[in-house]
């Protein structure tokens, strides 16, 4: 069996081995995963974080033995924690990571890092301060950064940097933690569901106090929420149909 890391900022990875392939989701810097095919441009690899299954370009990541493998498994995972920063290499090159980019990895990738990082299980209350650090991000199908996340993926990413796992997608993560019945019973950072009208979930946002929850819709935005689902401000109606309401933690 092979494994790896991805050694670059933000690398896709896709539903099949082509470029024009849809985006699935994306590997951050210093994400380890195990390799299930492996084709001459191509690999399928499983994403160790979530089990995310996927395509990535051959030249997109370095591969890394069994024990380099084992030893990111064991290791407590650190974040860098600003929206931007840098790791250098041997020859004094900068790599730019977005926050959430695993630092676990740079012994083995021989990469120095010298930003803020976070580590450990942080409180409920850190999950709305580091869901701020989203907004305004553009809405991108597959994302999981600043410069473009989908709607999960800003969920997964908030919960991640703050030492709680979710998974990739909102179906899976309505899977997760312990139903609420109202609104009233919600906490900030508890994450709201909503549904299309054959009831499958395909949305997914953190709830903040006072009735109101950020999302990613067009962009990372703050709309009200009520029993009905999402009221968008700007538009002034309902945009998402509300399913259910979930704490994480």
């Amino acid at each position: 069996m092979r494994y790896g890391i991805c050694h670059l900022s933000i690398v896709p990875v896709r539903f099949e081995p082509s470029d024009r392939s849809e985006m699935v989701s994306q590997l951050l810097y210093g994400e380890h995963f195990k390799i299930l095919e492996h084709r001459k441009k191509w690999s399928k690899i499983r994403i160790s974080f979530d089990r995310y299954e996927g395509w990535v370009d051959n030249e997109q990541f370095k591969a890394i033995d069994k024990n380099e493998h084992k030893a990111l498994e064991k290791d407590d995972p650190i974040y860098s924690s600003d929206l931007i920063e840098f790791v250098s290499d041997s020859n004094e090159h900068l790599y730019p990571i977005p926050i959430g980019s695993s630092l676990s990895g740079l012994p083995i990738l021989k990469h120095k890092h010298d930003g803020h990082v976070i580590f450990g299980e942080q409180p409920k209350s850190k999950l709305v301060e580091t869901a701020l650090l989203y907004l305004n991000s553009p809405y991108l199908w597959g994302g999981k950064t600043p410069f473009g996340l989908d709607c999960s993926g800003f969920t997964q990413m908030v919960y991640k940097i703050n030492g709680y796992s979710l998974f990739r997608d909102a179906s899976q993560q309505a899977a997760q933690g312990e139903v609420l019945s109202f609104i009233e019973e919600t906490e900030p950072g508890d994450l709201a569901f909503f549904d299309n009208k054959d009831g499958e979930i395909i949305h997914v946002g953190i709830i903040l106090k006072d009735n109101h929850i950020i999302h990613a819709h067009g962009k990372v935005r703050i709309d009200r929420l009520d029993q009905s689902g999402i009221h968008n401000t700007g538009l002034r109606r309902h945009t998402h149909k509300l399913r259910v309401i979930k704490k994480i933690i």
